[in-house]
């Protein structure tokens, strides 16, 4: 009986350690009670949930649900959510107290986060959230976010861990970056209208891995106006893997 009973740990043990980090996509919803005939308040959150590897999921879970909750929310910080069903809920009510306050003001609220995981090696994990919000004003926003993590152990990976020499890599972007956008090789970085910070180039707050290439992607106001838009600059892995870390 003892030799079974061990067979069956054993057999209970080498099975969990075969599993895999995977995903599942799980889509949450909600819309306003509020009586609506045209651009209803709604929020739609599509997320990459992380699982068969209990410590390692927990850790890139809890990440991204803390990065949604920076980009949904109205006032001067994050709602003090504890998971998705309840972030929908607090971003609904937050409308719904504004149109209380002001009912004569009718504009219809929305966020729209939608994720994947836009690449995965042996070394790097990188979940990708093209996210949409709109409060009031002229328009809303949309962007790109990135994170990053290690695989195994489902620590975030930051921008500046990414390179064996950050200075070194940023000179070469910047040369890339400046051929692409025609700017001249010994003028300012914002002479042809950019707006980097203090006229120096800056490497993103967000860097993509693609199939194609590292993807240096800048968000509306991040390099430009907003007028302007985005900017990017994908680089192949033959000009860029002497200088990355992670593959």
């Amino acid at each position: 009986m003892r030799q079974y009973t061990f067979l069956f740990v054993s057999l209970l043990f080498l099975t969990s350690c075969t599993k895999e980090l995977s995903f599942k996509e799980q889509t949450f919803e909600k819309k306003s009670a509020l009586p609506c005939k045209t651009n209803c308040p709604q929020i739609s959150l599509k997320v990459p949930i992380a699982q068969n590897v209990p410590i390692v999921a927990d850790s890139i879970n809890k990440k991204v649900f803390s990065v949604l909750k920076e980009i949904v929310y109205f006032g001067e910080k994050p709602f003090q959510s504890t998971d998705y069903n309840d972030l929908t809920a607090s971003f609904i009510s937050s409308y719904e107290e504004m149109q209380k306050k002001f009912p004569e003001d009718k504009f219809g609220w929305e966020a729209k986060i939608e994720g994947n995981v836009e690449y995965q090696s042996d070394s790097i994990l990188n979940i990708k959230f093209n996210h949409y919000t709109f409060t009031g004003g002229a328009h809303g926003y949309q962007g790109y976010r990135s994170l990053l993590f290690n695989p195994k152990t489902g620590k975030t990976i930051t921008n500046n861990q990414l390179f064996k020499s950050e200075k070194d890599f940023k000179a070469f972007a910047e040369k890339e970056f400046r051929n692409k956008y025609k700017i001249p090789a010994n003028g300012s970085i914002n002479a042809t209208g950019l707006m980097f910070e203090n006229e120096k180039f800056n490497l993103p707050l967000n860097i993509f891995y693609t199939k194609e290439g590292l993807l240096l992607y800048y968000n509306s106001y991040e390099a430009a106006s907003y007028a302007d838009g985005p900017k990017e600059l994908l680089l192949p892995y033959d000009k860029v893997n002497d200088y990355l870390i992670f593959k």
